[in-house]
């Protein structure tokens, strides 16, 4: 029998945020994606999940990150529902999961060219995008800087519409850009348990601390300093004159009680796009809606991404359908 007392002593020797990344994989690999690095030149590298088989009859759906863990663990619970649409692409943006470059830029501009040219590698032209948080300050700028590769955008808690001066007037939780980052990019405990707070309106409790070290270690050890060059390129200079308007089919999800993102900036955000937008504010959620309310969240993206009428029935293949071809296709 296991008992509490080892635990740390075992967490010595055994990762458990590495066994469920390993899980993560799997479940990954098993829905018919395929783990993949795409050298785009001058240095840079993107990972990305994809299909291990492209139907042409399917729409293409990319689902953005934000900051935090790897893709998987911000995409694992919706996942399932989307593959049997949609041929599905989860990339790991630069300074996250296996990407990275050597070139100084760290804005969303960036991000979003080098998300295009991946995607252009992978023959896709034209996607739905989904982006939480930060994701969705990079598909924002996919969607305005190549307007014709994206038909519909999803931007869950994503804060484009901020100011730089929105920090100096108390609109958020943290009062500096430091200790922003200090949050958002947690290397000890307390800090990993104060983001955890921040983001949820119902966090767990009681984790130990030698979990919370182990995550740290897994997931937020690497490029610590670029990832704090990213943040710092999305506050600095900020204005919402300066933000170019898109004209794509957009759902904005919001968590009514977000402390990192207030729901003012969604408000702000549907105003700003204009009619094209509709804004869902799920309630009982904070910043991390995708994973306390995965359920509903899920529902509202089918609701707008799918498009039924358009699906043929071959492209409506069951997950164990999809499953069967692809070892079929792999033998």
């Amino acid at each position: 029998m296991l008992l509490p007392s080892m635990l740390p002593k075992i967490s010595k020797y055994f990762s458990f945020t590495a066994s469920k990344d390993w899980f993560y994989r799997h479940s990954f690999s098993m829905a018919g994606l395929r783990s993949v690095a795409t050298n785009l030149g001058e240095g840079t590298t993107m990972h990305c999940w994809v299909p291990k088989i492209h139907y042409p009859c399917k729409p293409s759906l990319v689902l953005i990150h934000g900051f935090g863990a790897n893709a998987m663990w911000q995409y694992s619970e919706h996942l399932r529902h989307f593959i049997t649409h949609f041929n599905v692409y989860v990339p790991d943006l630069i300074f996250f999961g296996e990407s990275f470059t050597s070139r100084p830029e760290r804005t969303e501009k960036f991000q979003a060219q080098c998300l295009m040219k991946l995607m252009e590698a992978h023959g896709v032209h034209r996607m739905r995008l989904v982006g939480i948080s930060y994701g969705g300050f990079v598909g924002y700028s996919v969607a305005s800087q190549f307007p014709d590769a994206v038909d519909r955008l999803v931007l869950c808690c994503t804060g484009v519409c901020l100011e730089e001066n929105d920090m100096e007037d108390g609109l958020f939780r943290v009062s500096s850009l430091d200790e922003a980052s200090s949050i958002l990019l947690p290397q000890t405990p307390d800090k990993l348990r104060e983001l955890m707070k921040l983001s949820h309106v119902k966090p767990i409790r009681g984790v130990p601390s030698y979990f919370l070290a182990d995550f740290i270690q897994v997931m937020c050890s690497n490029y610590v300093e670029e990832k704090r060059g990213l943040i710092e390129a999305i506050l600095k200079g900020r204005q919402l004159s300066n933000l170019p308007k898109i004209t794509q089919p957009t759902l904005i999800v919001w968590g009514e009680q977000d402390q990192i993102f207030p729901l003012e900036l969604g408000y702000r955000l549907k105003g700003h796009i204009g009619e094209n937008a509709q804004i869902v504010v799920i309630k009982n959620a904070g910043h991390a809606v995708n994973l306390e309310k995965p359920k509903e969240f899920t529902r509202h993206l089918k609701s707008f991404l799918i498009d039924t009428q358009s699906m043929t029935p071959s492209s409506q293949l069951t997950l164990k359908e999809q499953i069967q071809k692809t070892f079929a296709f792999s033998k």
